[in-house]
């Protein structure tokens, strides 16, 4: 089922070192949304620890939970109370050495919808998630909620147009994206003005060229030796901006219309002319013929 326009909510925080306190604030956070109108609400990666990716650590495994467990449990309730949707990003432990960056969905009437693993992984300074995270296996997702169909990627999933376009191609009104982005110590203002622009533009072109609705929730405060700065944000299908935070936790409301989503792919019908016949090469690695 799904309604013309609903209202997103997006919940940008700091975390503490202690999970509980994460998911108390997270819980209080969400509540408050609901009263205010939300319908679907997304929380930022990884939202119930802190950013620990920064180091490699073994003892971190620790922060891992089965998906659905008793942080779904915990959401769930909520959702059913306010009938909201609930994004739920965070660290899940399938199995003794299998760890998954993933992500959590739940319906508006308390229902595990399913759950988003995390594709694309990345491994640079300061986010060294090769060392915990096995490459997800979900494939791409849109779940069917009360509110509208939602695709779930996560942050270095944003990226790769190919990702965003098959959730668009599976059927995706809005495209969430739970994020930690920030900066290093030695990156000045200057890197970090054009990291955060890079960071704008993709995402706002992925909403161009798939004629939905897209949603980022990026993470706030220092960890480690990454300073997150923020600047969530909520983009139409023409790219337009909807509703942007600032750099310091904040939560972020939007109104999104899906029937505009019809009327930009009758404007730019992108799908209607995209021509597969062309298209093989594009899951080979590099193309190298002479």
């Amino acid at each position: 089922m799904s309604t013309n326009s609903v209202k997103v909510g997006l919940i940008q925080m700091e975390c503490s070192i202690k999970a509980g306190d994460n998911i108390n604030k997270a819980l209080s956070l969400v509540e408050s949304m609901a009263k205010k109108g939300a319908n679907i609400i997304c929380l930022q990666e990884l939202f119930s620890t802190t950013y620990f990716c920064n180091e490699t650590d073994e003892r971190y495994f620790e922060y891992a939970e089965a998906i659905p467990g008793p942080v779904t449990e915990k959401f769930s309730k909520i959702a059913a109370e306010h009938k909201i949707v609930l994004i739920l990003p965070y660290f899940e432990r399938l199995a003794a050495g299998i760890y998954y960056n993933t992500a959590a969905v739940i319906d508006a009437d308390g229902r595990y919808l399913g759950k988003y693993r995390k594709t694309h992984i990345p491994d640079d300074p300061g986010f060294h998630e090769k060392y915990y995270f096995t490459p997800g296996d979900t494939g791409y997702k849109v779940f069917n909620t009360l509110y509208g169909n939602v695709g779930v990627l996560i942050c270095w999933d944003q990226w790769y147009p190919e990702a965003a376009r098959l959730t668009a191609l599976k059927g995706a009104d809005i495209i969430f994206y739970p994020t930690a982005i920030g900066t290093l110590p030695e990156e000045g203002q200057d890197e970090k003005n054009k990291f955060m622009d890079a960071w704008l533009t993709i995402q706002r072109s992925h909403a161009v060229a798939n004629g939905c609705f897209v949603a980022s929730i990026n993470r706030v405060g220092e960890e480690g030796n990454v300073s997150f700065w923020g600047n969530s944000f909520v983009a139409g299908p023409f790219g337009e901006l909807l509703a942007r935070a600032g750099e310091q936790e904040e939560v972020l409301l939007a109104d999104c219309n899906f029937d505009t989503i019809e009327k930009q792919r009758r404007l730019w019908p992108f799908f209607r002319d995209r021509r597969i016949d062309t298209y093989n090469d594009i899951t080979r690695r590099y193309l190298d013929d002479k």
